[in-house]
């Protein structure tokens, strides 16, 4: 077995791929380079991403993989999960060496254990466009920040810029320190030098936000409570589709 060190970009895992084939190594254990504890006795090979391997390699699975395996693949590695770089690793190399139809092979470990990391990651999308709740600040950019388990940023752009197409908006993940900034007209990825503290009551300072935004706050919260029907409470079928973890971002939580 070789030892391939990484450095956890998508690019990165899609050179390490082609390193495969160029150094003609049969069985491969991948590791991004935050988690390769250095061995005395296999010192790895270290990959270098490599912009036009990586297209080539891409290029390569894509007249393999239809539409919705290609963003599969894409999803599965937003999950930065340690065993699922390891198996895009085995499935690209098992997808190229196989004739087309090989991803109806579910058999396959690597062909479910991708599925089924994919299906996680759209689920947590999901649930980020259903409970991020914005706040006005006082230049009139509505603010959210999340943290959530996988980085779905990256797939969030177009339901947001569809839903609020006339307001300026930022979504700021504080875990990966990254967020998305839309102006009317794009959105780009943006790093804020010092991104505001989750506390428990508002996203924001209150100093930050627009004057009318704890109105507003209190507002949906009072007609949250007055629509919520008491006799028909059944928390543990609540905490199945809402859980804990997201009511910090809900302002009906709060209150």
């Amino acid at each position: 077995m070789e030892l391939y060190i990484f450095d956890g970009s998508l690019e990165g895992l899609l050179t390490a791929v082609f390193e495969c084939y160029q150094r003609k190594s049969k069985v491969v254990k991948l590791v991004t380079e935050s988690l390769y504890v250095p061995d005395v006795f296999d010192s790895g090979f270290r990959v270098v991403s490599d912009r036009e391997k990586g297209k080539r390699v891409w290029k390569g699975l894509c007249k393999k993989l239809g539409k919705e395996w290609q963003f599969r693949f894409y999803k599965a590695f937003l999950s930065e999960q340690p065993e699922t770089f390891q198996h895009l690793l085995n499935f690209a190399r098992y997808i190229i060496d196989q004739p087309p139809g090989a991803t109806e092979n579910f058999a396959h470990p690597d062909v479910l254990a991708v599925s089924q990391m994919a299906q996680k990651v759209h689920r947590e999308k999901h649930r980020m466009e259903a409970f991020i709740r914005f706040q006005k600040t006082g230049d009139g950019i509505y603010y959210a920040h999340i943290e959530p388990d996988f980085d779905v940023l990256p797939l969030l752009p177009e339901h947001f810029q569809n839903r609020y197409a006339d307001q300026r908006w930022i979504i700021y993940d504080l875990k990966r320190k990254y967020g998305l900034y839309y102006d009317l007209e794009k959105t780009e990825e943006i790093e804020l030098d010092e991104a505001p503290q989750m506390s428990i009551v508002n996203a924001l300072p209150a100093d930050l936000l627009d004057p009318k935004e704890q109105l507003y706050s209190l507002l949906w919260q009072e007609y949250f409570k007055s629509t919520n029907i008491q006799a028909r409470k059944n928390t543990r079928l609540h905490v199945r589709h809402v859980p804990r973890r997201y009511w910090k971002y809900l302002s009906e939580k709060q209150g």
